[in-house]
């Protein structure tokens, strides 16, 4: 892959994130987990998501313990890991999802699958996918130096998350180092669905701008379109994930009703991510 082709991938999602602001809103990031409800499902449930009006999709590596992920992503990347999800199943999802809708699809996985795997190997299939990056939450940005050459090589962001216990000084050097945008956990604990997202998401929006010129995008607990209108308000992207993977759960009898719901959920959301609270 030449380096122009692969810089092309960042650019696309760097484009996307700034087409939205041009626009005047946040743009709408959906999570969901490779290899779920069935490698095959869980691909059209990304097409469905990018239908409904997502901008951005993550495509989530199940992980046997998901340390930052709540009830609802755990049982699905159960049930995954199950049917015997592997990576090359999570390199077709973003392969075809990125196929059918020519928008940018990241990885958000642990950072042991892909140093057991190979950071070089993992970046290269990933970028010949089609892939624009990786979010790797439990990557410590001194260890991340293998990574994040690898990813540069291959044109590949590298998101890193910060959240609200993160000092002044640590979301510099985190931002210093990341590329892509900065996912900004809006309150410390898990991911799930929330009845309310927290005060604390604008200030830790507001403590990171501070020291970079990347989108910051917020996640973790956002799950209805008045939420997203909430932190469209401050933030450059909201991140849902929970609440469609809760979407696919509760029509597990109904892969087509599910799909629907996602579709649906991904427009509504859409809608209020254009609303800005």
């Amino acid at each position: 892959m030449s380096t122009q082709t692969a810089a092309g991938r960042i650019t696309l999602l760097e484009e996307t994130l700034a087409g939205a602001k041009a626009e005047g809103r946040a743009a709408l990031i959906a999570y969901l987990p490779a290899g779920f409800p069935t490698v095959d499902g869980g691909i059209e449930a990304v097409k469905a998501v990018f239908e409904g009006g997502a901008d951005v999709v993550e495509v989530g590596l199940p992980h046997s313990d998901p340390v930052l992920d709540g009830p609802v992503i755990q049982t699905a990347d159960d049930i995954a890991l199950k049917n015997g999800v592997r990576i090359a199943d999570v390199l077709r999802t973003v392969r075809e999802a990125h196929a059918a809708s020519g928008k940018p699809v990241l990885v958000m996985t642990y950072w042991n699958p892909v140093d057991r795997y190979g950071a070089e190997r993992f970046a290269a299939e990933l970028a010949e996918a089609g892939g624009a990056g990786c979010i790797l939450p439990d990557l410590p940005v001194e260890e991340s130096e293998v990574w994040r050459k690898a990813a540069q090589l291959h044109g590949l962001a590298t998101v890193f998350v910060v959240a609200p216990s993160s000092r002044d000084e640590r979301l510099a050097k985190i931002t210093a180092a990341g590329t892509g945008f900065v996912y900004a956990a809006s309150l410390m604990g898990v991911t799930g669905t929330r009845a309310s997202v927290g005060a604390q998401a604008a200030d830790l929006v507001r403590r990171t701008r501070a020291g970079t010129e990347l989108p910051v995008c917020v996640g973790l607990g956002v799950s209805d379109a008045a939420q997203a209108a909430e932190v469209a308000g401050f933030a450059d992207g909201v991140i849902v994930g929970s609440a469609f993977v809760k979407r696919l759960l509760d029509h597990a009898d109904d892969p087509a009703g599910g799909l629907d719901a996602v579709r649906a959920l991904a427009a509504e959301l859409a809608e209020g991510v254009r609303k800005r609270g």
